[in-house]
């Protein structure tokens, strides 16, 4: 079993950016395949962004696409989320999850329920 703990939410006007972490402990994050998902309030989880066991290939909600990067170190068990151009609609708790199914080009996991490890969430919030 894997332990997700994400960082790095806060505060930013529209237009910054901010960096989230999400550190795996238990076992080795090469293992599965990672996502980012967000939720606002009154609103259901909605997913972000994904990318591979080895980092070769990632996957963008189009909301967030040219504007976050999903990317992962695994001999520091990290994967992180570059977020750009933030907009007051970015605004949520932001989830990072594990998924240990392996899957193939062009496939990705979009599903909440997909994913098998869920960290605590960290707030993100932009300001107009």
């Amino acid at each position: 079993q894997v332990q997700l703990v994400e960082s790095g939410g806060g505060l930013v006007q529209a237009g910054g950016s901010l960096r989230l972490s999400c550190v795996a402990s238990g076992r080795t994050l090469s293992r599965y395949t990672m996502g980012w998902f967000r939720q606002a309030p009154g609103k259901e989880r909605e997913f972000v962004a994904a990318i591979s066991r080895s980092g070769g290939r990632t996957y963008y909600a189009d909301s967030v696409k040219g504007r976050f990067t999903i990317s992962r170190d695994n001999a520091k068990n990290t994967v992180y989320l570059q977020m750009n151009s933030l907009k007051p609609e970015d605004t949520a708790v932001y989830y990072c999850a594990a998924d240990e199914s392996i899957y193939y080009s062009p496939s990705f996991p979009v599903k909440a329920s997909e994913y098998d490890y869920w960290g605590q969430g960290t707030q993100v919030t932009v300001s107009s």
